[in-house]
């Protein structure tokens, strides 16, 4: 693969995240092994990634999880807390065969657990999968 083909696959992966100029994305889970092609891709598209400290309310949360980082669904409660009502969490796993694989039942048991329904899953790099993971309408509907 040339460096233009691969560049053109991250840019498309930035489309699949849904980032778009201007939205406000917050990074959870941050360590030296995260995709960095994806982060920068994703910075080029919206600016720079807050931190989990943030006050401001968020469009979407990017969240690494290895295998071993503690409890899944409290993080995940914890990711909803700044993202808006139509806000996405992405949550970044390495993928099978990979240190700190999380199987997918773990993801499928947590995620509506902490709220959440999974509904997609993107190829996010040579290491890692994102699942996209969103607040089901009719929970939405019964928080206002």
């Amino acid at each position: 693969m040339n460096a233009t083909a691969g560049q053109a696959d991250v840019k498309s992966l930035a489309d699949r995240f849904g980032i778009e100029p201007g939205m406000v994305v917050m990074e959870m889970g941050y360590d030296d092994d995260v995709d960095e092609d994806l982060r920068d891709t994703l910075i080029d598209r919206c600016g720079e990634l807050v931190d989990e400290d943030t006050d401001e309310v968020v469009d979407a949360v990017l969240l690494w999880w290895r295998e071993g980082d503690g409890d899944l669904v409290e993080t995940l409660i914890d990711a909803l807390g700044p993202l808006t009502d139509n806000g996405v969490v992405w949550l970044l796993t390495p993928k099978a065969g990979r240190e700190g694989h999380v199987e997918p039942s773990d993801i499928n048991e947590s995620a509506p657990t902490a709220g959440l329904q999974q509904t997609s899953t993107v190829n996010a790099g040579k290491d890692w999968t994102a699942a996209r993971l969103v607040v089901p309408r009719n929970a939405r509907a019964k928080q206002r």
